[in-house]
């Protein structure tokens, strides 16, 4: 059992996820401290109040939307901050790294039954029908 346990744990897609997640951890600290050290302060200026002060008081119920709205910027900024420095440039390297052809390319649709089929196919493998050769490609 221990031997099926320390397998697990020295897997690399689990150690990286753990440090993904350590990461991401200290990563949001620092955007929540930008968002309300900064961010709030400086959208404040034209007011004298601070976002995380500002609330409503309902009946007994305090509803501080304010903390709403610096969790609000903290996540748009994290999301922000992913998809531009994250998302992006990891796509751009896998495009750049693409090794395998295009689905396109290697496929064709079934005349009878519009399936996607490999382009070599004889058959069909949804309605089972004899297809003709796939047209071969003219040469430049």
């Amino acid at each position: 059992m221990f031997k099926d346990f320390k397998a697990f744990i020295l897997r690399g897609n689990v150690v990286d996820l753990a440090v993904g997640v350590v990461i991401g951890a200290a990563f949001g600290t620092v955007i929540d401290s930008l968002v309300s050290d900064v961010f709030t302060p400086l959208l404040s200026i034209p007011g004298e109040t601070n976002f995380s002060n500002l609330s409503l008081t309902v009946g007994g119920g305090v509803i501080s939307y304010g903390n709403f709205l610096n969790a609000l910027i903290a996540f748009l900024s994290i999301a922000a901050a992913v998809f531009f420095f994250v998302v992006r440039p990891v796509n751009v390297l896998m495009a750049r790294r693409k090794t395998e052809p295009d689905v396109e390319s290697t496929t064709r649709d079934c005349p009878w039954c519009m399936s996607s089929i490999p382009a070599g196919a004889r058959a069909c493998a949804f309605c089972t029908r004899e297809v003709p050769p796939a047209p071969v490609p003219a040469e430049v």
